[in-house]
């Protein structure tokens, strides 16, 4: 009935980076293509973060790349501790070179005005 083409992982994980590494990129195709990649039952290499983060460096969107980070943490799932790290690590250095905070540092992870468990108190 239909006709699939399977795609390895290495062409997967390039097709996607080569789509955050072009120089017309907006802000929309960002979010789309984070969409649809966010969408797969995986976790995205740091190299297409990094593209991804990059692209939002060209279309001046600070915001943009935390909520990236963010949607990255969050598909980690129950592994958080384990994967997380390793794409922080990974990513480092690009979020060294554009200056750009995880949402760990900002202060992000954490709720600002949230109460105390009142079940914990005593």
């Amino acid at each position: 009935m239909s006709a699939s083409t399977h795609e390895t992982d290495e062409e997967f994980d390039a097709r996607f980076e080569s789509y955050f590494n072009r120089k017309d990129i907006d802000g929309w195709e960002i979010r789309k293509a984070m969409h649809d990649l966010l969408s797969e039952d995986l976790v995205p290499e740091p190299r297409i973060i990094s593209a991804a983060l990059q692209a939002c460096r060209r279309v001046n969107d600070f915001a943009l790349c935390v909520r990236i980070l963010e949607s990255v943490r969050n598909k980690c799932g129950n592994r958080v501790n384990e994967i997380y790290p390793y794409v922080i690590q990974e990513i480092r250095p690009t979020l060294d070179t554009l200056g750009i905070s995880t949402p760990e540092e900002l202060g992000y992870d954490k709720p600002e005005l949230a109460m105390e468990d009142v079940y914990e108190i005593h």
